[in-house]
């Protein structure tokens, strides 16, 4: 019944004392397959960008440093998530039962957040409070 899935990436920050939303990406898959790709595709390009190797070409010599062990590894949680096989499997399961999937990695200034769900899903919770009237 789950055939195409809505998959966003949102980073959150505080801005003025408020939680501010940046959208970083959304894709509509017509495939499970595809959902967990794009996800995995999403973490691994969020991870690169916060946690460049030293050797990448843009990167000027001496401009990385190492982080105390005290700061939350977010590139390593994502590039973890998306090397966990039976991880991708809990998030295929969830998908297929029409479950909202989120995978967040936080540090100090910033939440990054992944999520996908079945669009029939998103059908069905739309039209249930229409289907489910008190009757006087």
């Amino acid at each position: 019944m789950h055939d195409e899935f809505l998959c966003h990436v949102t980073a959150y920050g505080v801005c003025d004392g408020r939680r501010i939303g940046v959208p970083l990406g959304a894709y509509r898959a017509p495939t499970l397959a595809l959902a967990l790709w794009w996800l995995r595709d999403r973490a691994s390009w969020i991870a690169e960008r916060l946690d460049p190797g030293p050797d990448t070409p843009h990167v000027p010599p001496g401009a990385l440093v190492p982080v105390p062990d005290s700061v939350p590894d977010v590139p390593g949680i994502l590039r973890a998530w998306c090397a966990d096989v039976a991880q991708q499997g809990i998030a295929a399961d969830e998908l297929t039962e029409g479950r909202l999937v989120r995978i967040a990695a936080s540090d100090e200034t910033t939440e990054y957040e992944l999520l996908a769900e079945s669009v029939d899903a998103v059908r069905m919770h739309r039209t249930l409070p229409a289907l489910v009237m008190p009757m006087a």
